[in-house]
């Protein structure tokens, strides 16, 4: 997928789910988002998210649940 298209996909899925109700459905569009954005840094976007003063797992990244 090139860039243009996961731009693309990103925008789709948060229009089509962003509007839904509840933080767990809010987290999973955002995760679902970053996974398409990221690729294959996936993993390594969360990790540097979850860093903070207290270390590696200073804050939690939150899958949410599917819509």
């Amino acid at each position: 997928m090139d860039d243009k298209e996961k731009i693309e996909k990103a925008i789709e899925l948060a229009v089509r789910y962003g509007g839904i109700d509840e933080a767990h459905h809010k987290a999973w569009v955002i995760d679902q988002m970053i996974r398409i954005l990221a690729g294959h840094q996936y993993d390594t976007i969360v990790k540097e998210a979850c860093t903070g003063e207290d270390g590696p797992n200073t804050y939690d990244w939150d899958i949410g649940i599917a819509p």
